[in-house]
């Protein structure tokens, strides 16, 4: 008897330690879908390579203990679980939420988990979001994007791709990757991989005609009332234009963009949206084109012209510290005194008028230039607020106002004075100028040795004031129609404001680049000048002006009662 209870011991622990022996030999030693059910499911899950006993402590005592805690996805995938405790689903538990999804909610039991690349599981995801979301669900399921992914495409984007995996913000929360500011990036990720354009036969410069639009350059500023991809496409309910119900369909265009501009017609609807550089609507090219060419011509032309003055200048006055013997000659045969005969440039009204045109017209470069490159040092300063209050846009207007009101009042100023307007017909363009030109180009750079005939007022500052009136003219006019985009867009196919944009943007560009060629060398860098031309200050310049032999100073510009004018 005591032999039988022996022998029955004995086996029993051999049984045992031959348990013991298989749990510690590993995970996947030990055959627990002998007893348990899911031991046969996790076969074929994402955790199929982790054995039982890594997740079930406490199990490989048998019997198992009842009161083994169930396992902790935090103990494995502890970075994830901080991440989602942060997101709108973790934040709503944290409330009290029992509605709010978790772990199991979203990616199924443990023992049965797909792996999150594979087409199973991906295809899943809007099942499983529409359990709360099933509007948005079926908006996207009917979506380009939603038939991609039911054709079986590993690469169709997902809720999880546009709004996060696991740490997933509200739309209104500037972290969110579906938040106005991160929409343009969110979208890139897929519109702006030129393989899969390639692939799905899209347009690869898609993003790059948005960064280059208005809309693209104010977003990048940090506007974010803006519209960005998702104001134009839809959010879920992402339709091909052909279809009847998208939203870019040419039908439903008038009540897509009037959301920002009420009132657009239909005529906004012709001609096309997305477009670069490259392929650009005809007028666009022309104007491009023309400025392309005019603008290295025309500021060549000047640093030709500048270049070959400053040199001479700069040996004749500077180096060798001799006054033009011409000069000396005019004003000894007249019998006068330069430095007795002081002229007058500008009258005061003339000053006041000229400050408020440089003031305006700085303020305009500094701000136009900002909204084209606002990541530049001298574009934070007002880009910085873009996303509270449009600070570059209203500085912008303001000074456009103000440059406008004195071109206005330039106009009235010679229709009603008569001293100024005989003061403002020396500027008027005359057939000596052409003469005046040629001499003073060869002059400048040196195929001509005497000095050369000029008048008071003559090509050089004919130019300047023209310029500025031409200039004037085409910013205003094309300036007047952005501002006024939502009544232009009533009227206008949007190519006349694509035309406005590109003729703004290359005359600004011509403007800039004349007043630094041009005009402040004229003023500052002009070795008879320097440091500086004070006409603009005083109405007097400290330029010896050539005159042609005997021809003596008028009297209007000498006469002390014009002074104070």
């Amino acid at each position: 008897m005591t032999g039988n209870r022996l022998l029955r011991t004995s086996l029993r622990v051999s049984l045992l330690a031959s348990v013991v022996t298989v749990v510690q030999a590993g995970p996947q030693a030990v055959d627990c879908a002998s007893c348990h059910e899911q031991g046969k499911k996790i076969s074929a899950s994402a955790h199929a390579q982790v054995g039982c006993l890594t997740c079930h402590l406490g199990h490989e005592q048998y019997p198992h203990k009842a009161d083994v805690p169930k396992p902790a996805c935090a103990k494995c995938h502890a970075d994830v679980v901080r991440s989602e405790a942060k997101g709108v689903h973790g934040q709503e538990r944290a409330k009290g939420n029992t509605a709010a999804p978790d772990c199991e909610v979203c990616h199924g039991d443990v023992h049965e988990l797909r792996m999150t690349s594979s087409l199973a599981f991906r295809q899943a995801v809007p099942q499983t979001c529409g359990m709360c979301h099933d509007e948005i669900a079926k908006q996207y399921l009917e979506s380009v994007h939603g038939k991609m992914l039911e054709r079986g495409d590993l690469k169709a984007p997902l809720c999880t791709d546009c709004h996060g995996e696991h740490a997933i913000q509200r739309p209104s929360s500037a972290s969110s990757p579906v938040h106005p500011s991160h929409i343009r990036e969110t979208c890139a990720r897929c519109h702006g991989d030129v393989r899969l354009s390639r692939r799905y036969g899209l347009p690869s410069d898609l993003i790059v005609s948005y960064d280059a639009s208005y809309h693209g350059l104010a977003a990048k500023a940090g506007s974010q009332s803006v519209a960005n991809c998702a104001s134009c496409h839809g959010y879920h309910n992402i339709l091909p234009s052909s279809d009847p119900r998208s939203t870019i369909n040419s039908k439903n265009l008038p009540k897509t963009c009037g959301k920002c501009h009420p009132g657009a017609g239909k005529r906004f609807s012709l001609g096309p949206v997305h477009w670069t550089n490259t392929a650009a609507p005809a007028p666009v090219l022309w104007v491009r084109d023309l400025y392309l060419f005019l603008i290295p011509f025309v500021v060549g032309l000047m640093v030709l012209h500048n270049g070959g003055n400053w040199l001479r200048k700069l040996w004749r006055l500077r180096i060798r510290g001799v006054p033009d013997p011409i000069q000396a000659v005019s004003d000894a045969e007249a019998g006068l005194e330069s430095s007795t005969l002081p002229e007058l440039r500008m009258y005061r009204f003339e000053r006041i008028q000229h400050i408020l045109l440089l003031l305006s017209f700085t303020v305009l470069v500094w701000t136009g230039f900002a909204l084209k490159y606002p990541n530049q040092w001298w574009a934070v300063v007002l880009t910085r607020w873009e996303t509270v209050f449009p600070v570059r846009a209203t500085i912008h207007r303001i000074a456009a106002v103000i440059m406008m009101t004195v071109a206005v009042i330039h106009l009235v100023s010679l229709i009603v004075d008569r001293k100024l307007r005989r003061h403002w017909l020396e500027l008027w363009p005359r057939v000596t100028d052409v003469r005046e030109a040629v001499e003073g180009l060869a002059w400048n750079l040196g195929l001509l040795q005497r000095w050369p005939i000029r008048s008071a007022h003559s090509y050089v500052e004919k130019v300047e004031y023209w310029a500025v009136v031409w200039g004037t003219a085409i910013m205003a006019l094309t300036g007047v129609m952005l501002w006024a985009n939502d009544f232009m867009l009533r009227l206008l196919p949007k190519v006349w404001l694509d035309v406005a944009t590109s003729v703004h943007f290359y005359e600004a560009v011509l403007a800039t680049a004349s007043i630094v060629v041009w005009h402040l060398y004229t003023v500052i860098f002009d070795p008879e000048v320097y440091p500086l031309d004070t006409a603009w200050l005083t109405g007097f310049s400290v330029r010896k002006r050539p005159r042609s032999v005997g021809e003596a100073p008028s009297k209007e510009s000498t006469d002390p009662e014009n002074y104070a004018h």
